[in-house]
Parts: structure tokens; C-alpha cells; sequence
């Protein structure tokens, strides 16, 4: 029989379970003899009592009580440690459903996931694009890809990308309209609004070092689509909210420009989502890093 430690933690579960050192001695195809050897071995070498024995009861004194707690533990650590190895050598294969933004979705993920089952054929992709963020769990999905603030906390999230909003407007529209100097201008301009998930309607949240300020902004349009808000202000029907991922390439080639530069805005970083499990599936763990290598590549 082996003497490791892991050995021995293995013994003292399996005899705080029975409470019997003949059905010990069983589980462990010794003789009787050979487990009460096993034990006194163990409270020798600790210099603690473990259990206290009459001839019909074994119970654990509070020293062994405090080993059972910590073997326990570490047992299940080492279990989680091979599960989580064994799932790195597995290939990825089954069914991955995955809930992405509407126009991010679109235009960045399914293209992502069309070069994915290139490289993982045994993987069976759904991708599911929703206005707003879905319950996960309840509607049986392994990860979901979103903006800014996380739908649910309870949830596992690894941060892929950070991304800043800004507001925007095109020059012909502040040549018209003039530049607001101050948060407060916001109200005499005409606001492009973007309705997100449930956020309150109309209100944009500046900060200047320590100091927040919510303006109450307003606008003839408005849409739950990003890629509509953003053609608006490209034609120069006012002063927009959105993040850097969309408007980096229409900032540099000057067809807008930002406003009120010295704010900041709630930033817009990317997650990837998924259910709190401490042992992701190689399918879901093979997509987030493809994910991740992909966006990082662009």
C-alpha cells in the first residue's frame, strides 16, 4: 500500500465516512491490523491524536476533525486540477451556443466563428444576435459577447478587449450647430440616441476627474441599432455616443470629430461571458482564446 501523502488523505476521508477501521481496512483491501498500523503511523508522524477508538466506536477528536476539513479540500483541488487537465487534451466537439450584439455580432463575431469551424469541424456553432443580453443559463447558453457593463454578476466574464465611448459629431453638423463647450451646451443640441438594454433613456454621464454629471440630452432620432445611429451621424443629424471600436476609423479619416474631449464616458470594454463553472468544456475554452487571438490579430 502506498505511503504518499495523498494516499494517507485518501485513508482518513474514507475512515471519518465509515467510522470503522475493519470497513477501512475493506475499502482498502488490507487487513484489519494493517489499517490501525496505517493510522498510528499517521498520528505518530503528526504528533496528534486523530480519532478516538473503543472496541465498537470510533469518533475524531477536534485535531482530527481539522485534518478531515483540509484532506477534504485538498482532494477536490487535485480532482479539479485533472479534470481541468484532461479537458486541455480534449478535443473540442459538440454543440457551442453563443449570444452575441446585433451589429457587432454581424459584422465582427460570425466571421470570427466562420474561420472557428474551419479549425474545429466537430464543433456545431449557434450564434444567436439579440438587442439586448439574455439569460444564459436559462436559455441554455455557454457565452455570451457583449459591451460595457456585465448583464449579471453572478456570471464568469474575461475582459477581451478594452474600449473607450466618445462623443462624436460631424463637422458639418458643428459647423452648423456650433461645438458645446460644457456638458450643459448638450441640451441645445440635437442628441442621436442609441437605446440600449434598459439604460435610462436620454441621460449621458460625463466625469471630469472626481465629478459626474448626468445631462438630460434629446434628439429627433433614435434607434436600438448601432450601425443606424452611427450612419445618422455621419450625415450630420447631430452629436452621438458610441464606442471606439466603430468610430477609430471615421475619427481618423476626419469624418467626425470628437466633442467635449476633456470628459469621459462609461467605457465600452468586451467580455465574453459564460455560466460560473470552475471547469470550462474545451469547446467553449477553444472558442473564447480563438476569440480573443482574432480580435488581438485586427
Amino acid at each position: 500500500m502506498k505511503t504518499d501523502s495523498t494516499s494517507e488523505l485518501n485513508f482518513f476521508v474514507v475512515l471519518a465516512r465509515k467510522a470503522s477501521l475493519s470497513a477501512t481496512a475493506r475499502e482498502f483491501n488490507i487487513t484489519p491490523p494493517a489499517a490501525t498500523k496505517r493510522l498510528a503511523q499517521m498520528e505518530q508522524r503528526l504528533g496528534v491524536r486523530l480519532v478516538n477508538r473503543t472496541t465498537r466506536t470510533l469518533s475524531l477528536t477536534s485535531e482530527g476533525e481539522i485534518y478531515l476539513a483540509h484532506a477534504t479540500q485538498i482532494l477536490a483541488d487535485i480532482r479539479e486540477m485533472e479534470n481541468q487537465l484532461g479537458n486541455h487534451r480534449a478535443a473540442p466537439k459538440g454543440l457551442l451556443r453563443v449570444n452575441a450584439t446585433l451589429g457587432f455580432g454581424r459584422t465582427t463575431i460570425a466571421p470570427i466563428i466562420s474561420a472557428y469551424a474551419q479549425h474545429f469541424p466537430e464543433v456545431e456553432v449557434q450564434l444567436q444576435l439579440t438587442d439586448r443580453p439574455i439569460n444564459l443559463v436559462e436559455e441554455a447558453f455557454d457565452l455570451g459577447i457583449r459591451f460595457g457593463e456585465l448583464p449579471d454578476t453572478r456570471l464568469n466574464a474575461r475582459k477581451i478587449m478594452s474600449n473607450q465611448r466618445f462623443l462624436c459629431a460631424s463637422p458639418a453638423y458643428l459647423k452648423k450647430a456650433g461645438e458645446p463647450r460644457t456638458p450643459a451646451d448638450l441640451s441645445m443640441h440635437s442628441c442621436i440616441l442609441h437605446r440600449q438594454n434598459d439604460d435610462a433613456h436620454g441621460i449621458w454621464r460625463l466625469q471630469k476627474g472626481r465629478k459626474t454629471e448626468p445631462v438630460k440630452v434629446s434628439g429627433n432620432l433614435s434607434s436600438n441599432d448601432g450601425d443606424v445611429v452611427l450612419n445618422w451621424a455621419l450625415d450630420g443629424h447631430g452629436i452621438l455616443m458610441r464606442s471606439e471600436w466603430d468610430v477609430a476609423k471615421y475619427l481618423q479619416s476626419g469624418r467626425l470629430r470628437i466633442v467635449l474631449a476633456d470628459y469621459k464616458l462609461m467605457p465600452a470594454d468586451l467580455h465574453v461571458f459564460y455560466p460560473n463553472r470552475s471547469n470550462l468544456p474545451a469547446k467553449v475554452r477553444s472558442f473564447i482564446d480563438f476569440l480573443i487571438g482574432e480580435l488581438n490579430s485586427r
